[in-house]
């Protein structure tokens, strides 16, 4: 009764909260396995951002409960977003449920597991479910565990919980909690302790990571928390690689736009949400910033760094939102030029204040703007990768391609590239030709001449 299986839904958050929990599982004696159908426990790490995210895991778990009827050895739970979000709820559309762990409860996974798989006749009463969504100070210290059985290029880093922030569309504030900052000494150990297994890059995660340590650590020499963590993660030897998100437009003051010039190991890659081009639009989303300031703050960073990559969110059909709402949108998507974009139909979250506005906008007008976004992106994306053609990329080696031969790995830009390499050359900065391009991915060769120069320190002046 000790394999586990964990499937994990929605964001990089998720991803980092489900790897904790497992490494604290591997330390309780628990074994990870990759297939679920081998597992003797299953449970699903789940999201509330979107309705769509919330029907897929519950659907899942309607398999897993019917699985269950035929196998009652079988543990079965909920974790994350949902599981704060719905809490007993669950239970009385899915009674077969035994674990419901919210977001600020992870940790106590490993307890709940030793209660729920105990042997019947050892004399310890064995709870038909257990359900724990309650608040617990200082549980933004408890995602710091990664596990250790393969080497690890890249890692996420978890250094706050919750959102403090209003939006009239976002469920996270009432999952996540308010806004608490882990210590800088302590994200510095846990780093430092990755790149000594061979981490070369790292993500800083907060549901609004630029918002780490406001109100908790005092600015130090006019720069905030968040850039006083990014100059220490810069310092640590083995790292050579540094990203974060998700941040919001209103954390990109003056010290950070200055970061992305002044820290080397920072990539130029910037995650900028915008959610509407319409400034009316972003006033009923409860987005405390306008159109031209978003411009502004995109032209400063192009002032700090000419060739940054921009990503973006944007929610599509949010109620009330007009042909010309749209249209703004779409003008502004073409004047920034995003690289990477993460479009949403609009879902209502209940309990948001967006989900009872009036003039809901229909699912097939939704469906049409969602398309045309994508078809503007695909044309950017594609220009951008075309222009890469010729030049010199900076690749972190990640590991053999999933399809085919050769390797891959991610500029600084973030830009997924496929190349020939050799496995010793995994976790290391190599120097790869663009010599094709297509949307999504770039393809080139190794320019040996001066690799061994190059591989393993900063190339950041090679690229356009």
């Amino acid at each position: 009764m000790n394999r586990v299986y964990i499937k994990t839904y929605g964001c990089q958050m998720n991803e980092r909260d489900s790897e904790a929990v497992a490494s604290q599982l591997v330390a309780r004696g628990y074994r990870i396995v990759d297939r679920e159908d081998e597992a003797d426990v299953v449970l699903l790490n789940t999201c509330s951002v979107r309705d769509q995210a919330e029907q897929k895991a519950i659907g899942k778990m309607g398999y897993l409960a019917r699985r269950k009827r035929e196998n009652p050895s079988l543990v079965i739970g909920f974790m994350g977003c949902m599981a704060q979000n719905r809490g007993a709820e669950l239970l009385e559309r899915l009674p077969d449920v035994d674990l419901i762990v919210g977001t600020q409860r992870f940790h106590h996974v490993p307890d709940y597991l030793d209660q729920l798989t105990a042997p019947r006749d050892a004399g310890i009463p064995v709870p038909s479910s257990i359900v724990d969504i309650d608040e617990e100070a200082g549980s933004q210290n408890t995602i710091r565990e990664h596990l250790t059985d393969r080497k690890r290029v890249s890692a996420f880093v978890s250094i706050m919980q919750g959102c403090n922030m209003a939006c009239t569309f976002c469920i996270v504030p009432k999952t996540r909690g308010r806004e608490r900052a882990r210590p800088i000494e302590e994200i510095v150990r846990e780093v430092e302790g990755l790149a000594a297994g061979g981490t070369r890059e790292v993500t800083l995660l907060g549901q609004i990571v630029t918002s780490y340590g406001r109100g908790e650590i005092p600015e130090r020499d006019g720069k905030s928390p968040f850039v006083q963590l990014l100059e220490r993660v810069n310092g640590i030897e083995g790292i050579e690689r540094i990203r974060f998100t998700s941040p919001h437009p209103r954390g990109f003051n003056a010290d950070l736009v200055r970061a992305f010039r002044e820290l080397p190991k920072l990539c130029e890659c910037v995650h900028l949400p915008l959610q509407s081009g319409s400034d009316r639009m972003l006033r009923l989303m409860n987005r405390p910033y306008s159109r031209s300031k978003y411009l502004e703050i995109v032209n400063d960073l192009r002032r700090s760094v000419p060739h940054m990559y921009f990503s973006t969110d944007i929610i599509v059909g949010f109620p009330g939102e007009t042909d010309d709402d749209f249209r703004q949108t779409i003008e502004l998507f073409d004047e920034v030029g995003y690289d990477m974009a993460y479009i949403f139909k609009y879902s209502k979250r209940s309990g948001t204040p967006a989900a009872t506005m009036e003039d809901q906008v229909p699912s097939e007008v939704k469906e049409a703007r969602n398309r045309e976004l994508l078809e503007c992106l695909s044309r950017h994306s594609q220009r951008r990768n075309q222009a890469l053609l010729g030049t010199t990329q900076e690749i972190l080696v990640e590991g053999p391609a999933r399809k085919g031969n050769g390797y891959t790995g991610r500029t600084r830009g973030n830009r997924v590239a496929f190349f020939e390499a050799d496995e010793r050359l995994v976790g290391q900065l190599v120097p790869v030709r663009v010599e094709r391009a297509t949307v999504s991915s770039l393809y080139g060769s190794m320019e040996l001449v001066g690799m061994e120069e190059t591989a393993g320190i900063g190339m950041r002046g090679i690229t356009n």
